[in-house]
Formats: structure tokens, C-alpha cells, sequence
């Protein structure tokens, strides 16, 4: 019963992920409803996630290219490098501390997912940002992407936009560092005990096929409403979380 909730919740947050964002808001609480403490689900729901992140940033590679003299191979580096020191710095953080970081760390996510949704104003000033703020930036970004992840998206669009990128191009950047950032992650957290392989393929699974029902019913849905319902369970789960806590 467990396994069919995780999949049908990956699979909306999958659709999620493809038409508005924010689908981790959802896995997240849902394997901590299924036994896991904080880390593990925050670990599991990283690899889980994965393969549907690294079809998007493929599907849209043609577009991604590098920002303010920085080439992309440059923010891979960077993005790789990243990754993998906020994969250890979970690694070693201890469960319950990070289970009492959890509702912060979801309230700065739900924050910049609702600031990039509503407040943010895309058409700003193209550039303000050098080549080596931007690289401090997408570096700091990696190490918080590896560690929780929850809106990084927004973060580098912002990031990338500051360095001279349009929005799409940003957009398409962002979709191929995300995955790369990842998977510098994954590579470290598949040999971590707290990583649930059943409830990582379950989930992982119903992600990808939402995804793909997403991408294709992106044109027919008004994201407006989507983004709203992902800010809100934000909210919700940033309110249960700190009770919990307390």
C-alpha cells in the first residue's frame, strides 16, 4: 500500500516537476510518512529523482550554454564539485539534526519558489553579475542543490539571468547543471545506508512517468494554479514540520 502511494505521489510530482516545479515538496514528507527520519528520505528522494532530471536536462541541451565569459563546461565543473561537498556535508550531518534543519530548509525553499513564481520580474536589468560572482554563485547553489536541493531551480535561473541569459536559455542551463549537481550527489549517497532502494526505484519510476505526461500537457494547463498549489503545500509542510519539532 505504501509502494502504490510513493508512486502515485512521484508520478504528480513528476507531472509537477515538468509543468511548474516544486515536486520534491511532495516526495519529501511522503517518505518520511512511509518510516524514513529526515536524512534518509532527503537522500532517497535525491537518487529517486534523479533519472527524471538528467531525461529533462538532456531533452533540452541544445539550448543550455555557458553565462558571462564562464563556457558551460566551466559550470559543470563547478556544478560536479559543488554537488558532491553538499552530499558529504549531509552525509555526515547527524539525523536529528538535520531533522530539526528540515523545516527551515523548506521554508527558504518554499520562499524562493514563491519569489521566482510571484515576485520575481524576469525582464530586469540583463547584467549584473561577473564572471567570478557568477561562478561563486552556481558554486554556492551546487553545495545547497547536494545538500537539499529544494529550489535550486529558481535560484540558478535568477543566478544565470544576472550573468546575461535570457530566461529560456536559462531555463534549458539550469535543467542540465540540476542534473549534473545530482548526480555528483547520487555517486556519493548510493553507498549510504540511509538510501531505501525500493522505495528510491518506486518512486523514481512514477516520477519519470509523470514527467513525461507532464511535459506533454505542459501547453494545456495554466501554471499560474499549479504554482499556487506547490507554494501552499509548502506552507503546509513547513507548518506541520515546525510542530513536529517543537
Amino acid at each position: 500500500m505504501i509502494d502504490l502511494l510513493l508512486f502515485l505521489v512521484a508520478a504528480w510530482a513528476g507531472a509537477q516537476n515538468a509543468l511548474a516545479g516544486g515536486g520534491s515538496f511532495l516526495i519529501l514528507p511522503t517518505l518520511m510518512f512511509a518510516g524514513m527520519d529526515a536524512r534518509a528520505a532527503n537522500i532517497t528522494s535525491c537518487v529517486a529523482l534523479f533519472p527524471a532530471q538528467l531525461a529533462t536536462g538532456w531533452t533540452g541541451r541544445a539550448l543550455a550554454s555557458g553565462a558571462n565569459g564562464l563556457s558551460l563546461g566551466i559550470l559543470f565543473a563547478i556544478s560536479i564539485v559543488g554537488g558532491a561537498i553538499g552530499a558529504v556535508i549531509l552525509l555526515v550531518t547527524p539525523p536529528a539534526f538535520f531533522a530539526q534543519l528540515v523545516p527551515w530548509l523548506v521554508l527558504f525553499a518554499t520562499s524562493i519558489f514563491a519569489w521566482g513564481s510571484f515576485v520575481r520580474k524576469p525582464g530586469g536589468p540583463e547584467r549584473h553579475l561577473g564572471a567570478k560572482g557568477a561562478a561563486l554563485m552556481q558554486f554556492l547553489i551546487s553545495i545547497y542543490g547536494g545538500y537539499f536541493g529544494g529550489g535550486i531551480g529558481f535560484l540558478m535561473v535568477a543566478a544565470l539571468t544576472l550573468a546575461g541569459q535570457n530566461v529560456r536559455v536559462a531555463s534549458a542551463t539550469k535543467n542540465v547543471l540540476a542534473g549534473i549537481m545530482n548526480a555528483a550527489a547520487v555517486a556519493i549517497f548510493v553507498f549510504s545506508p540511509d538510501l531505501h532502494w525500493r522505495q528510491a526505484l518506486m518512486t523514481s519510476a512514477g516520477a519519470i512517468i509523470g514527467g513525461v505526461l507532464g511535459a506533454k500537457l505542459l501547453h494545456h494547463v495554466e501554471e499560474k494554479y499549479l504554482r499556487i498549489f506547490v507554494v501552499t503545500i509548502g506552507v503546509l509542510l513547513t507548518a506541520g514540520l515546525f510542530y513536529k519539532a517543537s
